[in-house]
């Protein structure tokens, strides 16, 4: 049996991204793209993502874009995630922090989004990654909230304009995986419901049996 492809997924977040010198590295950026037990509004659903979600998580080769813009050159790259890596990540008690090392002598782009970053244009960062296991809480609400449990590899960052999500942005497949698992549920129902009606029918027959008995 083949191997089941997983599904890409993207988030966008708004948090507090810094544009810091270090003797070392030059001009790097700084941030939180994934913080554990935040509770994001979705419009049909909320998702949390759990602690430890990132605990088996691949982040051996994640690419830095600016807005997902895969047709530019990468402006960081976690090959091997070590301390030769231009973009750095590290997974805490409070998420997973990046810490990217930005060409700006070389590349006009880091530059131009270091400058942004220092005067706060830019605050915003997405990433993308792969569901390894989730759960759903509330599904009969109008509103349920999805747990998600694991995560399996991150495969981009990026720095974004418009870190707030429009409804729009939304993906048919995260609509879709609400939809499964609310159809789960009352698979559920049906098959309980069922079963209880079956219990009770056999409660019922019993009882008549033994009221025939003592006649």
């Amino acid at each position: 049996m083949g191997k089941v492809k997983k599904e890409m997924l993207r988030r966008n977040y708004a948090f507090e991204v810094r544009a810091e010198q270090d003797e070392k590295h030059g001009a790097i950026i700084t941030g939180t793209p994934i913080v554990y037990e935040s509770k994001t509004d979705l419009f049909d659903f909320f998702e949390v993502i759990d602690r430890g979600a990132l605990d088996h998580a691949d982040l051996t080769d994640v690419r830095f874009l600016v807005n997902h813009d895969t047709s530019k050159i990468p402006l960081a790259r976690s090959r091997r995630n070590n301390d030769n890596s231009t973009m750095q990540l590290w997974v805490d008690k409070d998420g997973m922090k990046i810490r990217v090392d930005l060409d700006i002598e070389n590349n006009a782009e880091a530059r131009a989004l270091y400058s942004a970053v220092q005067r706060g244009d830019i605050s915003g960062m997405s990433f993308m990654f792969a569901v390894d296991s989730d759960t759903w809480d509330d599904l009969d609400s109008d509103k349920p909230t999805r747990h998600i449990r694991a995560i399996s590899t991150v495969v981009e960052v990026s720095a974004v304009t418009f870190p707030a999500y429009e409804d729009t942005e939304i993906q048919a497949r995260d609509k879709k995986a609400l939809e499964n698992a609310r159809n789960a549920l009352d698979s559920g129902k049906r098959a309980k419901s069922v079963d209880t009606d079956a219990i009770e029918l056999e409660r019922k027959r019993l009882e008549n049996f033994f009221m025939e008995a003592r006649r």
